[in-house]
């Protein structure tokens, strides 16, 4: 089966083009005005899906955008679906990216995973062996923290910054601790879910801060490049319920 799924963001707009075999196209966007050509290009699908976290004006931009068919399914949380059971005291609650990327998290890997999506915010998301998505925590990325911190005080305005094991000015101090931040968040859900689960899980990483938060864990990680088209993907080939 064809598939284009769509990831809508707060920022970015990511896409791809599945031929039944692999992802012939991917891309990101700033907005869906940028989207009607690209789309305009492809051969025709035979599903799209997609999970806006965006709000209903970048849906009704994504619609404009959209090829005339098929018909789009722009997927909502669930209770059950595709192997994973969610436990969120509102299961309708819970964002469609994440739910979307528990369920590709799940469909590559088996055992307890935090499930971590490192985007303008993060969110760590513990996943049993069995399935059950227990929880999960929503922190600001790294980029918001910091727009925080200049806004929000008299002396620490925007400046460039590096990572550094001991900073020794000011925007690396900022840069640094902003990271540091997420990984101490993501190390503490890791603790806690070894703890429900009596074994170390897998920390499966996604999102455009990836590759910088990734080598700061102490875990077991592995990075998935759109791991939430992946989750898509996944839910492409699962019937509506």
């Amino acid at each position: 089966m064809k598939v284009l799924a769509i990831d809508v963001g707060n920022s970015r707009i990511k896409w791809g083009w599945h031929d039944g075999a692999r992802w012939r196209r991917r891309a990101e966007v700033a907005t869906a005005r940028d989207l009607k050509t690209a789309f305009a290009r492809l051969p025709r699908c035979d599903a799209i899906v997609i999970s806006n976290v965006a709000g209903a004006a970048a849906g009704k931009a994504l619609r404009a955008a959209l090829p005339p068919a098929p018909r789009a399914r722009w997927i909502k949380s669930g209770r059950i679906q595709c192997g994973v059971r969610n436990d969120y005291r509102q299961p309708q609650r819970l964002g469609s990216d994440r739910w979307a990327a528990l369920i590709g998290a799940r469909r590559r890997y088996r055992g307890p995973l935090l499930v971590v999506n490192a985007g303008t915010a993060l969110t760590a998301d513990a996943l049993t062996a069995s399935g059950v998505f227990l929880g999960g925590v929503i922190v600001p990325g790294a980029t918001l923290m910091k727009e925080t911190l200049a806004a929000n005080t008299a002396a620490l305005g925007r400046r460039p910054g590096r990572i550094r094991r001991f900073p020794r000015t000011t925007g690396d101090a900022i840069a640094s601790g902003a990271l540091h931040a997420l990984a101490g968040a993501v190390e503490r859900m890791a603790r806690l879910l070894h703890r429900h689960a009596r074994r170390a899980p897998v920390c499966v990483v996604s999102g455009g801060a990836a590759a910088s938060l990734a080598p700061q864990l102490n875990l077991e990680v592995r990075v998935v490049d759109n791991l939430v088209l992946e989750g898509l993907l996944t839910i492409a080939h699962d019937r509506p319920r």
